[in-house]
């Protein structure tokens, strides 16, 4: 499956979270993060489909 590269900001509209939470689930290493170059960093959306673990009734 081709990589979905989507920027801090984008992450965090996916997820409906703020931009604070998304850099705090790269340091806590619940997502990663990918530098290209010294400041822009990239998320793949894949990786955050898949780190998603349900819960609930239904799990």
């Amino acid at each position: 499956m081709p990589r979905r590269w989507a920027s801090i900001n984008t992450t965090a509209e996916y997820l409906g979270v703020s931009d604070r939470t998304i850099r705090q689930m790269i340091a806590d290493g619940r997502i990663r993060g990918y530098r290209n170059g010294r400041k822009v960093i990239r998320i793949d959306l894949n990786e955050v489909d898949a780190s998603m673990t349900p819960f609930g009734g239904a799990a």
